[in-house]
């Protein structure tokens, strides 16, 4: 077996909620070995979420993932300069330079994902992310494995699996990631097979739902939702959406699914049953691969309590969040890019049959090579996008 350099990265995810920039610090040689550093949060303003929607709208004519009519040259702009203020913001936090990292993982944000037109679209400009901060970019993780006739999603079953792997858990075990949509990876025990897929949704119609009825981002901590009732009804047919007769390995869109069937509904009913149709939903995609021995949350689905009380109702697994094994609830898809963009490096697989639907295993993402002085000085955040750990 090869060894490889254990290398410094940073890891940037900017996910289908579209709250902010998660940034994480990963020191790691793409395999097995793992230390997780600094990591801090750039929120995105009101202003940006909106110019962000705006492009969700633009990009639904896409058929060119190159092309970036309307809002969205404007809102890649913003997505790149949001990034490199991110870093700028974590090399200060660690107390590092950017002559201490050797990678950036960059995922930008997505706004179009098409796998069954071999089309998804990640806006965020590599190039002058490397220019600005002086270090090696990797990014457009996803479009080998859709060229190839994979979903291009999820990328990070491979991280995962080192993650369950370095804890040591037994039994069959699947790592589940609610952000705008709902993900897992499931490491069979007994095969040691790694398999993958979008559940469904995650947190993209409960938080639409409530900047709709309440103009707030969130249902924090699934208070508003626990104090309605599940239209059983509605829910039939929410779930009786043809998505959920496909196996796994499958993908989505963050809009594949409507507030439509929920809208006649006063809003906290619409929200619990939203809260049952994202449990319902990851539970009976991870149910052909049981008995599971342990379903953990990452995400921020993990932070709803009314969500993870409902999970825990559905399956006889044991139902904990990242945090309670020592990994992160927040930074775990932003420590998977720093990563993937390592595997990247040594031309690794980030992807394969049973967690894309890819052909055969394959290396994604694309390398910029910083050469030169960065064209622009890293900012710190102006008004309303706040940093924390």
């Amino acid at each position: 077996m090869a060894i490889r350099p254990v290398l410094t990265v940073i890891g940037l995810m900017s996910g289908t909620s579209m709250d902010g920039v998660d940034a994480a610090i990963l020191q790691t040689d793409g395999d097995a070995q793992l230390k997780p550093g600094a990591t801090c949060f750039l929120s995105y303003s009101a202003a940006d979420r909106t110019m962000l929607r705006s492009a969700l709208a633009d990009a639904a004519t896409l058929t060119d993932r190159t092309a970036r009519p309307g809002i969205l040259a404007q809102a890649e702009d913003l997505v790149t300069e949001r990034h490199v203020q991110a870093v700028a913001n974590l090399l200060r936090q660690s107390g590092l330079s950017a002559q201490n990292v050797d990678l950036i993982g960059f995922h930008g944000q997505t706004v179009l994902h098409r796998p069954d037109q071999r089309l998804t679209v990640q806006i965020g400009d590599g190039r002058a992310l490397a220019d600005a901060t002086g270090i090696d970019v990797i990014d457009d993780f996803r479009a080998a494995d859709v060229a190839a006739g994979g979903q291009g999603a999820p990328l990070v079953p491979i991280f995962h699996r080192a993650l369950i792997t370095a804890a040591g858990l037994s039994g069959t075990v699947a790592v589940v990631n609610i952000g705008g949509v709902a993900n897992a990876s499931i490491l069979q025990s007994a095969s040691d097979e790694l398999i993958a897929g979008d559940t469904g949704p995650g947190n993209a119609l409960l938080d639409d739902l409530m900047l709709l009825r309440t103009g707030r981002l969130m249902d924090a901590g699934g208070i508003l939702a626990r104090h309605g009732d599940v239209n059983d009804a509605v829910l039939a047919e929410l779930l009786s959406h043809n998505y959920f007769a496909l196996p796994l390995p499958k993908s989505l869109d963050r809009n594949a699914f409507s507030l439509q069937p929920v809208m006649h509904l006063r809003t906290e009913d619409a929200l619990a049953t939203l809260v049952a149709f994202t449990a319902q939903s990851i539970v009976m995609a991870l149910a052909p691969h049981g008995p599971l021995a342990n379903i953990i949350a990452c995400g921020g689905g993990a932070k709803n309590l009314f969500l993870m009380e409902n999970l825990a109702r559905l399956t006889p697994a044991r139902v904990q969040s990242a945090d309670a094994l020592g990994w992160s609830v927040d930074f775990m898809e932003a420590q998977a890019f720093a990563y993937l963009a390592v595997r990247h490096l040594h031309g690794l697989p980030l992807t394969y049959p049973a967690t894309t639907g890819v052909p055969v295993p394959t290396c994604g993402g694309v390398r910029h090579v910083f050469a030169k002085i960065p064209t622009r000085q890293l900012s710190s955040p102006t008004s309303g996008q706040q940093a924390s750990a």
